[in-house]
């Protein structure tokens, strides 16, 4: 197993690592839309925080050798289930090759954050 970390996405708040490797699939830790380089929460709307996410996705991604396109599994959390529309346009723009996807309403979000995703994808590392 590698364990996977940038300084291009926020560093984890717990007890694990933004992402591992294991058997040439990389399995990420939810994002939330930390802004790494103030290591703070700009975005106020669902859609500028879904922005975040994805941007930090992508340094994760990138940095364990893969990307949007090789993603095979999303599990997205949403706050409020009518920001759904909002977010899906936003994470459409991300995941085109329409990977398998479970996205649930929960109560809380860490640092009451609107949305948090994690993915699966496959890697060339």
């Amino acid at each position: 197993m590698i364990k996977i970390h940038t300084e291009k996405a926020p560093a984890a708040v717990g007890p694990y690592s933004q992402a591992v490797i294991s058997n040439k699939m990389v399995y990420t830790s939810g994002q939330i839309a930390i802004n790494p380089a103030t290591n703070t929460i700009e975005a106020v709307t669902i859609e500028e925080q879904t922005e975040q996410v994805m941007r930090n996705l992508s340094a994760v991604l990138e940095t364990a050798g893969s990307s949007f396109d090789k993603a095979v599994k999303t599990t997205c959390f949403l706050a409020d289930m009518d920001d759904f529309s909002a977010f899906n346009e936003v994470y459409g723009k991300y995941f085109t090759n329409l990977p398998a996807r479970s996205c649930v309403a929960v109560k809380t979000l860490p640092k009451n954050v609107l949305v948090e995703v994690e993915v699966i994808a496959e890697t060339i590392l």
